[in-house]
């Protein structure tokens, strides 16, 4: 599907994408769901994937928040500009890194819900008017959130895709 253009291809994609990246990890048998990735990657393993993709949903919450109060979000977060992601995304990695799979996805599952209902409020013309809110910029508030949802979710399926081909 392209890149959605109204509030119900928005949701459609971000839950068809979501759906599939957690149907293809629940392919695999509990052992090769906790196992390591081969050499070469940030996120080391699916646990790891699924705390980056929740971590992301929860910061798109609170950009969210904060924007629709008037005022300007730490964007990405407090510490950080865009061209730090990398080390955000390292910091992402080390906060996650102890947490059992079983409650990461349980958790991406809560953010996800939390994130449709955001959608979900929103007629087209807000998600998707540039320049509608402030804190979004130059951009929609749409964009942030296929960033945050679809694109992210195909995203983690791709790499987890590629990696467990590796172990192969």
């Amino acid at each position: 599907m392209p890149r959605p253009k109204s509030k119900e291809e928005l949701l459609t994609l971000g839950k068809a994408n979501y759906d599939k990246l957690i149907r293809y990890i629940d392919s695999f048998s509990k052992e090769a769901q906790i196992g390591d990735f081969p050499e070469g990657t940030l996120n080391r393993n699916i646990r790891d994937v699924l705390g980056h993709l929740h971590h992301w949903h929860l910061l798109m919450l609170k950009w969210h928040e904060i924007g629709m109060k008037g005022e300007k979000p730490a964007m990405p977060e407090e510490g950080h500009t865009w061209r730090t992601v990398p080390e955000l995304n390292a910091q992402i990695q080390k906060l996650y890194s102890d947490i059992p799979l079983i409650e990461i996805k349980d958790e991406l599952q809560k953010s996800f819900d939390r994130l449709q209902k955001v959608i979900a409020i929103y007629s087209d013309e807000e998600l998707f008017t540039k320049k509608k809110y402030k804190w979004t910029g130059s951009t929609s508030l749409a964009a942030y959130l296929i960033s945050a949802t679809s694109s992210h979710y195909d995203w983690g399926y791709k790499l987890i895709k590629r990696m467990k081909k590796g172990e192969s």
